[in-house]
């Protein structure tokens, strides 16, 4: 892009400012979300299940983003961000527009999800309700036998401290008759369920109550010889985006868990109150939690709705649920066979979670048995809560192979999991490095190293998600299994630069960042560009999570006034703005949000017809590419860069599930082809998955395969 035209405050039309906040495109994407909990043609429960999503997303750009505001006004910082707005300015947006989502998702509550669900038997009490006498008579002994002794009310004395609430956790603020008044807290937390079910005279198979007014209707009986005036639920959030200074850590691991004890202390960035709460409940809660008049949020129906999370999972609704896309097997992998040796064969990728996570794990649990297998390298930044890749390394260091695993102690809230992790490995006798100072480790690679007729072979697996096994099933990824030679040694030097603390080298297929990761794609696009100012053919096609970069959408709007056609899918924030005539007006930016959590990073260059394709671990954000350590890799096996483009074209031809960023900044949805069906991609991928297997199969019932003895076993 020429200088004149790379000003942040300003289109080249004088417009609208060229790059779009950060804040306000990652409420848009949650908007996009709560538009599938309105979406009739969704399975029912499928629509409760993204109004709860649309709740936790929402907590954790609360504890992170708008806790990053916070400090930032705090501290008199009032330089602009690249969208032309200060901190103050953004907060004041980001609060008008998440009280215009609240509006919304409770209204998708009250005025749809609610009065559905009654049609098919399952029927939620309205919160802040008193309990009808047929309900609450039958529970009077439950409520003193099953509930009663499980909570703890905590009274506060006049003038003495407000006690520490666990953030994020729905309390019952009690207001108590007396000279002075008094005020009692009451934690909704488990184990007693939030929804709790009760009995129905109408015969309703599923009838549930809120907690709190089961708790409300036997107040009495908590608070025994006194007054109650009024009983309200809260919430408070509390700033999660707290610095560590590591260099002056002498032990990261004792460093982070002082950081996750201050963190249950930090600055009010929240709180939540119910719509019923007088005022001055409301101002009494406000001034013992430390909250801001601005950052209180009134809430028109139950507080948390993450609660709702319970009723997806009820029996015997299937026809309310969406059907289930049970991962299939990779149709280039037989289980019977030795792993090792199929990926010797041909390199082998994996597109997660209509294909299996298995392979992964396969390959780990068979290097940590396999007597010739010497060394495991991995990087790990999220595992599961019962990790089978954790215990296959810990079962290979007591082997006595050479383990090292490189456990990333700041991943935002796996901290305390990973800290467990970490030491549990180190006593099995497992090399555990903690990430590198100032940097977060996000890569996604194992490396195996099996020494085979006395030469020592590299098997590699490369991805763009995490070694867990549960979110493989639910985040689509893309992952790569090889021996390739090349690719193997760009690893090793990977692992002995992170860990040995040398100067790292370029690679020959892979990128990583914070080093070589930016020149590398600022290349590839500059290329393209350089290519189309030729009046030769240029095009750049990409999938990621979030684009967010100045330099690189500078680089990408440049591109597109040279000529080059782009499409990008990014699924969640994406500060660039498409359709500004004489910059951006060759780039079509789409969103898909469906049932699986669109989660890979893929990136295709026609290269002159060369056709270049990567797929990464890093997003297209300055966080990305300069302050994590982060791997891009140059898919160069033919039949591997063919699937990926496939993937990405389906994905890119989405007209169901997909939206179209507009250059006002709004979404709306893809227009339906008029002539042809409409495509949903995730579903297409999985069929196209389910047929791979199916012809898979078919192939192996044609051929006979005789099992051998093993060498040396005669």
């Amino acid at each position: 892009m020429k200088k004149q035209k790379t000003k942040n405050t300003a289109a080249a039309d004088g417009g609208a400012p060229l790059l779009i906040n950060r804040e306000l495109s990652w409420l848009e994407f949650n908007q996009r979300v709560l538009q599938e909990a309105l979406d009739p043609a969704q399975p029912l429960l499928q629509r409760l299940f993204f109004l709860s999503v649309t709740a936790s997303n929402l907590d954790e750009f609360f504890m992170v983003r708008v806790g990053g505001l916070h400090l930032q006004a705090a501290s008199g910082i009032r330089r602009a961000d690249p969208s032309g707005l200060s901190p103050a300015e953004q907060l004041q947006r980001v609060r008008l527009r998440v009280r215009h989502l609240i509006r919304d998702q409770y209204e998708c509550l009250s005025a749809s999800l609610l009065p559905e669900l009654a049609l098919h038997g399952v029927r939620v009490l309205p919160a802040g309700a008193a309990l009808p006498g047929e309900v609450a008579q039958p529970l009077s002994a439950v409520f003193a036998g099953d509930i009663l002794p499980l909570i703890t009310p905590v009274a506060i004395a006049p003038g003495a401290p407000f006690p520490l609430l666990a953030p994020l956790q729905p309390h019952l603020a009690v207001r108590l008759a007396g000279r002075p008044e008094r005020l009692a807290v009451i934690r909704l937390a488990p184990p007693v369920p939030r929804l709790w079910r009760v009995a129905s005279a109408d015969g309703a198979p599923f009838r549930y109550a809120f907690i709190e007014d089961i708790l409300r209707a036997f107040l009495p009986s908590v608070f025994p010889g006194r007054r109650v005036l009024e009983a309200a639920v809260f919430r408070i959030t509390r700033n999660a985006d707290m610095p560590l200074n590591e260099e002056y850590a002498a032990d990261l691991a004792s460093a982070m868990s002082q950081l996750l004890r201050l963190r249950k202390s930090a600055p009010c960035v929240r709180l939540e109150v119910e719509d019923a709460a007088s005022e001055k409940m409301s101002a009494l809660l406000a001034r013992n939690l430390g909250a801001d008049p601005d950052d209180i949020l009134r809430i028109p129906g139950p507080v948390d709705l993450t609660a709702l999370r319970a009723l997806p999972n009820l029996p015997d609704l299937p026809h309310l649920q969406s059907p289930p896309w049970p991962p299939q097997p990779n149709p280039d992998l037989d289980p019977t066979q030795d792993i090792f040796a199929q990926i010797a064969r041909r390199d082998i990728l994996l597109n997660l979670p209509y294909e299996s996570f298995d392979p992964v794990v396969r390959l780990v649990e068979s290097a940590a048995k396999d007597p010739q297998v010497l060394a495991i390298k991995i990087v790990l930044y999220r595992t599961s809560s019962t990790s089978p890749i954790i215990r296959a390394l810990a079962s290979a260091a007591l082997a006595g192979k050479l383990v090292t695993a490189i456990l990333e102690l700041k991943a935002r809230f796996d901290e305390a999991r990973n800290i467990d992790w970490a030491r549990g490995l180190e006593e099995a006798g497992v090399q555990v490095v903690y990430g590198i100072q100032n940097l977060k480790t996000h890569a996604k690679v194992c490396l195996v190293l099996r020494r085979e007729d006395g030469v020592l072979r590299h098997y590699l697996h490369l991805g763009t998600g995490n070694y867990n096994e549960s979110t493989a099933r639910l985040y689509t990824d893309v992952g790569l299994l090889s021996a390739d030679l090349t690719l193997g040694r760009d690893a090793s030097a990977f692992f002995h630069a992170v860990t040995g603390q040398s100067e790292p080298q370029a690679y020959q297929n892979l990128s990583q960042s914070p080093t070589h990761l930016r020149d590398r794609l600022l290349g590839l696009i500059r290329f393209e560009a350089d290519t189309a100012r030729r009046r030769q053919p240029a095009k750049i096609l990409a999938k990621m999570n979030a684009l967010v970069d100045p330099e690189l959408i500078h680089a990408l709007c440049d591109a597109s006034s040279a000529g080059v056609k782009i499409h990008l899918c990014v699924r969640g924030v994406c500060c660039l703005r498409p359709g500004i005539p004489g910059v951006s007006d060759n780039i079509t930016v789409t969103s898909v949000v469906d049932r699986l959590l669109e989660h890979s990073r893929v990136f295709y260059f026609y290269h002159n017809g060369a056709e270049e394709v990567y797929f990464s671990s890093a997003d297209w954000m300055p966080r990305n590419l300069d302050r994590r350590i982060e791997l891009m890799v140059n898919v160069t096996d033919p039949a591997c860069k063919r699937r990926l483009v496939e993937i990405l074209n389906a994905t890119l031809s989405d007209t169901l599930k997909a939206w179209v960023l507009n250059p006002d900044g709004e979404y709306t949805r893809v227009a339906p082809p008029k002539k042809a069906a409409p495509l949903r991609s995730q579903e297409f991928l999985y069929q196209a998955a389910c047929a791979a297997q199916k012809a898979a199969r078919k192939s192996m019932r044609t051929r006979f395969i005789p099992h051998l003895p093993e060498r040396g076993n005669c």
